[in-house]
């Protein structure tokens, strides 16, 4: 079943023009110029339930754009989008109620409260009942190990303490889809881990749909079988992630631990591997062999070079 569905989705923005100089800043009071801007291009795509999709793409491409559209806060200039079979543009309560977008650089609890008062603010704002709310509540708390924070105001917390709780009080109505835009930016490794596990029981326990949006690979490997990678606003490549390295790189690199302890690194083509291998078996005492496709960071920057290259 399509929970999301994207269709020839576009989004074009008019930006004030200005030449520098005196003149030019007093003829733009009265004649401002503008020029058209494209932030989404056409993009098409849908994501059945319960995946957890990657979103990726270089600043700029058009990713959060996506999302914004996709939860109702920016209506498309053309095509158009359904989750959970509704338009999101006219954000429907119905809808509402069922996702929930995390800025990974935006602040949504307020400031000066404890994050327990926010989430009763927000337990109004959706108006779930009690009986529901609290054991959400105590199940969010305990999954990301935030019951010695919640009575702190949010702007005592560190920012991976911040995200946390951020992250617990736009899950306590318990939607079905998630847009996340870098939900672990700027936390250390550690914390992006805990981030990651419980985005991944989260899933688990509610069977929801998610789309991340993330400039560490690790977030997108350790969360998502399939990834969409967008650049300047159009769709280049939507596919399971172990198909990157096949469509987009050439190269593996072979690895030989010799029985003198020496090694033995070779890069090959994809075409020529299973030669290079061969003849490595036929010419030297190997004990050990290791074939790897490069690092997906790699992959995802010559995705985006190729896309530079064709636009």
């Amino acid at each position: 079943m399509a929970i999301i569905e994207v269709d020839n989705l576009s989004k074009t923005f008019k930006v004030p023009v200005r030449e520098q100089g005196l003149r030019a800043s007093l003829r733009s009071l009265v004649h401002r110029e503008t020029k058209e801007v494209t932030a989404v291009d056409a993009v098409s795509f849908t994501i059945d339930a319960g995946e957890v999709v990657g979103f990726l793409g270089p600043n700029g491409a058009g990713k959060t754009t996506t999302l914004k559209m996709l939860s109702g806060l920016l209506h498309p200039t053309g095509g158009q989008c359904r989750v959970l079979g509704m338009e999101p543009k006219g954000r429907p309560p119905q809808l509402l109620r069922q996702i929930t977008l995390i800025l990974g650089n935006r602040n949504q609890l307020q400031w000066d409260l404890p994050g327990i008062d926010s989430f009763e603010l927000n337990r109004a704002i959706y108006r779930i009942p009690r009986s529901e709310f609290v054991p959400m509540r105590d199940e969010l708390i305990e999954l990301l190990d935030i019951g010695d924070l919640v009575t702190k105001p949010v702007r005592n917390l560190s920012l991976g303490e911040r995200m946390k709780m951020e992250i617990a009080g736009a899950l306590l109505h318990r939607p079905q889809v998630l847009f996340l835009d870098e939900p672990t930016i700027g936390l250390d490794i550690t914390m992006q881990r805990r981030i990651r596990s419980f985005v991944a029981d989260y899933k688990t326990r509610h069977g929801a749909t998610v789309i991340l949006t993330s400039h560490y690979m690790a977030d997108v490997q350790a969360l998502c079988k399939r990834v969409i990678v967008i650049h300047h606003g159009r769709l280049v490549f939507d596919g399971d992630l172990s198909s990157l390295s096949e469509q987009f790189t050439t190269q593996r690199t072979i690895t030989a631990r010799l029985a003198d302890g020496d090694e033995i690194t070779i890069l090959s083509t994809r075409a020529d591997t299973a030669a290079a291998t061969s003849r490595l078996l036929a010419e030297h005492d190997v004990v050990d062999l290791t074939i790897e496709d490069p690092p997906i960071d790699d992959v995802i920057e010559q995705v985006f070079a190729d896309a530079r290259d064709t636009s």
